[in-house]
């Protein structure tokens, strides 16, 4: 299947997922979103491929939510709003639930959907000079797609404070230390260290891997579903919230909000 913001290359057992909105800093629209849900999903009955590689054209693995998007797709009643909003959440959990090994190949920036994808793949090669940053508190709004216990169960509870309470934006020498990257290479050293990976991973039998795969995910995410089941409803909320529109009027004008709680 063709896709119209990312490409799909297959090379052997390994396959390679490419977001291709250059021009957005490969952001993500809904459109965008339900192209990486329906790929994620793909490989659910695809018994050739054993490894999947996550990367971004341009300057930015992905920028997060397309914030020029119309927003079409999220008005109507609240009842569609409201299955609309768990969009993001879908494709996190399609990330989460595919069975072969997941990588990320991240150069440049992931900010709020796109640190989102990052932490739902198994493994993570960046480049120098990439980043993280849930910009989602200075916008006055919760961050969701269920990923809140993503990021702890990778850096713990003070970091992800920080990089979610606080919006810290976090560089590439931390992220290795923290445990968010798993190698931190040069940008020429980007896509051929990931592909050494995938293949160390082709080479595993991959029945053994995918079964070990899920019950080390399950072990970490046991109580994930518990807590994170309202983050889209929590979203409605917080968006709605006069903080959060004076967050979005002061973020485009860029001067300083004052916020008062309510």
């Amino acid at each position: 299947m063709s896709y119209k913001n990312l490409t799909v290359e297959h090379d052997g057992h390994i396959a390679i997922v490419t977001f291709n909105r250059p021009d957005k800093a490969n952001a993500l629209n809904y459109e965008h979103l339900e192209e990486i849900e329906d790929v994620a999903l793909s490989f659910r009955d695809d018994a050739e491929t054993r490894v999947v590689i996550f990367a971004g054209t341009g300057k930015h693995f992905c920028s997060g939510a397309d914030l020029t998007d119309a927003g079409e797709q999220y008005k109507g009643p609240m009842v569609l709003r409201r299955r609309r909003k768990r969009i993001g959440e879908r494709v996190i959990n399609a990330i989460v639930d595919i069975d072969q090994i997941t990588i990320a190949a991240w150069h440049g920036g992931a900010l709020g959907g796109g640190a989102c994808i990052t932490t739902a793949c198994d493994f993570r090669i960046g480049a120098e000079g990439c980043f993280m940053q849930y910009p989602e508190i200075d916008l006055g709004v919760n961050l969701q797609w269920k990923s809140l216990p993503l990021i702890t169960h990778l850096v713990g509870p003070a970091s992800a404070k920080r990089l979610v309470a606080g919006g810290e934006r976090i560089h590439a020498e931390t992220l290795l230390a923290w445990g968010v990257l798993d190698e931190l290479v040069s940008i020429e050293e980007l896509m051929p260290t990931a592909e050494r990976l995938a293949i160390a991973y082709v080479n595993k039998p991959p029945v053994v891997v995918q079964m070990i795969k899920r019950s080390v995910n399950a072990i970490m995410g046991a109580l994930d579903q518990s807590i994170m089941h309202m983050d889209s409803d929590q979203n409605m909320l917080t968006a709605s919230s006069k903080d959060s529109k004076e967050a979005v009027q002061s973020y485009i004008a860029k001067t300083d909000p004052t916020f008062t709680g309510n």
